[in-house]
């Protein structure tokens, strides 16, 4: 999406000045920006402000120190796969600049930053030898959070599975990934469960499972002929095989770190679960339970065994024997395992009923199960609006209806809004870049919904921008700018805060709110 501005080309000028000028003068506090209300004071006391980002997309050195290649390593060799053929070999290369990147999160006053460690760079081979040049790394990065007041919440995994597991046993399809995993897990909270005291296991097993196996679109790129231009896969069972595994793993990692560290470490440990709203089309009957089908099949398909110890009665009624069964033993490892959850939340859907095709060229797969069909308008009236992402639209009230769905239907669990944001285009120049107002817009919709749920019972005690930089994006490479720090690709990946960092910092300073 093109930035809109709706200004007269005078104001926007000027806008741009004040922006550079901004810049120029190194975290000016010369301008006062509309924070719609909020601020540090009326969120309780002890809540968390930080930002986001995963290894494969801000480190870069990927081919440094010893690090073995992910399957997202593989992935992006694929011609075409990735815009541009964009890779995240270099993307802002945090693993040399990370002292740049912490001391900009202190400038802007966050309290934690939310990584994700490489399990590649810590086991190049997935098992057995251990890179100690990778264990040196993150310990730096953590001890120089610590040293700059910055709470350090590390993720075992996003997307980046070791390619060598890929190789030896198709990964996550195999139920070996369940012990390695534990073991990986086990390695990092001895190494640094000292000052790492908020683990999360894995980033969005949904979209691991989903993405991966389903339609192909992530790695490792497995689907059904019918779903994609995959070479291998199976989009009726992979998925739900993959999405097993991922449960199991996750619970055996947590069994561990309660049986062996948390005493002594004191910490506390959970996962992170994207959500995306989806809110009925219409009143009718068939459209409420479509949207709940999906929500079972999004949300539920995890937070459910973690709550309730099995997958939800839909999913067991439309899937059938295509999906696993949880044995006693699993069951008792998985309940429970969480002291919080993440919940990631961008944007909301419309949904409505879309029966299934019972014809004899029926292809079977895990988007297909949830027999609904997704619309992005109502009575030509857009859901919001839209950002860079094509499936990313600014519906700040879907923030407010995930957040209590989870407390009523999940048992009000101790939730960390884990990730929030929206994107501009990649191309922006610098001044355009910079003058992210539509940011700013989306962010004060979004935190004073969950700010509003909050006060209506909902356990939140933290909240993560995502992200702190412009980086790489997935398949969108870098044609997608999330950061609130503007990166300029052209010029030795220069880092200069946007409108947006100063409109946090604002906030989390306790500035006045005193520009409308």
């Amino acid at each position: 999406m093109e930035l809109k501005m709706r200004a007269p080309i005078l104001v926007l000028f000027i806008g741009i000045s004040i922006i550079l000028s901004i810049v120029k003068a190194d975290f000016s506090d010369s301008i006062k920006l509309n924070t719609g209300g909020l601020k540090r004071a009326n969120f309780p006391d002890g809540f968390i402000f930080g930002t986001a980002t995963s290894a494969y997309q801000v480190e870069g050195a990927a081919n440094e120190d010893g690090r073995g290649p992910s399957i997202w390593d593989e992935f992006v060799k694929i011609p075409g796969i990735v815009a541009d053929n964009a890779t995240g070999d270099v993307t802002v290369d945090e693993y040399h600049r990370y002292k740049e990147d912490i001391d900009l999160m202190k400038e802007l006053k966050f309290d934690a930053y939310r990584f994700s460690i490489s399990w590649s760079r810590i086991f190049p081979n997935g098992t057995g030898q251990v890179n100690w040049l990778g264990v040196a790394y993150y310990n730096r990065l953590i001890n120089y959070m610590l040293s700059k007041g910055i709470t350090p919440v590390a993720c075992l995994y996003h997307y980046d599975l070791p390619q060598a597991l890929e190789e030896r046993y198709l990964g996550l399809l195999d139920h070996k990934v369940v012990n390695d995993f534990a073991n990986y897990a086990d390695f990092c909270f001895k190494q640094f469960g000292d000052r790492v005291k908020n683990w999360m296991t894995f980033n969005e097993p949904r979209v691991t499972a989903a993405l991966g196996y389903d339609n192909g679109f992530f790695a490792p790129g497995r689907c059904s002929k019918a779903f994609g231009n995959c070479t291998a896969g199976n989009s009726a069972i992979e998925p739900y095989m993959a999405a097993h595994n991922l449960l199991l793993s996750h619970g055996a990692a947590v069994q561990r770190y309660r049986e062996k560290y948390q005493k002594t470490q004191k910490g506390r440990i959970g996962i992170l679960l994207d959500f995306v709203w989806y809110e009925p089309l219409t009143r009718g009957l068939q459209d409420e339970y479509a949207a709940q089908r999906a929500r079972d099949f999004h949300l539920g398909w995890f937070l459910s065994p973690l709550t309730y110890g099995e997958y939800p009665k839909t999913m067991q009624e439309i899937v059938l024997d295509r999906l696993p069964k949880f044995t006693e033993e699993e069951v008792k490892m998985v309940q429970g395992s969480f002291d919080y959850i993440g919940i990631n939340q961008y944007t909301s859907y419309y949904i409505y009923n879309n029966p299934p095709n019972t014809g004899p060229q029926k292809a079977l797969g895990y988007q297909e199960d949830w027999h609904v069909g997704f619309a992005y308008s109502k009575d030509n009236v857009p859901i919001g609006p839209k950002a860079n992402s094509y499936w990313l639209y600014d519906v700040p009230w879907g923030m407010y209806k995930a957040l209590m769905y989870v407390k009523e239907r999940f048992q009000n669990p101790t939730i960390i809004l884990s990730e929030n944001g929206m994107d501009n285009p990649g191309e922006m120049s610098v001044p355009e870049g910079l003058f992210d107002t539509n940011r700013i817009h989306y962010y004060k919709g979004y935190i004073n919904q969950m700010k509003r749920a909050m006060d209506d019972g909902v356990n939140v005690i933290g909240y993560f921008a995502w992200s702190i930089l412009d980086n790489f994006e997935w398949r969108s490479g870098f044609t997608a700018r999330f950061g609130i720090v503007y990166v300029d690709w052209e010029r030795n990946l220069k880092r200069i805060p946007k409108l947006s960092a100063y409109w946090f910092k604002q906030i989390l300073g306790n500035e006045d709110d005193t520009f409308n």
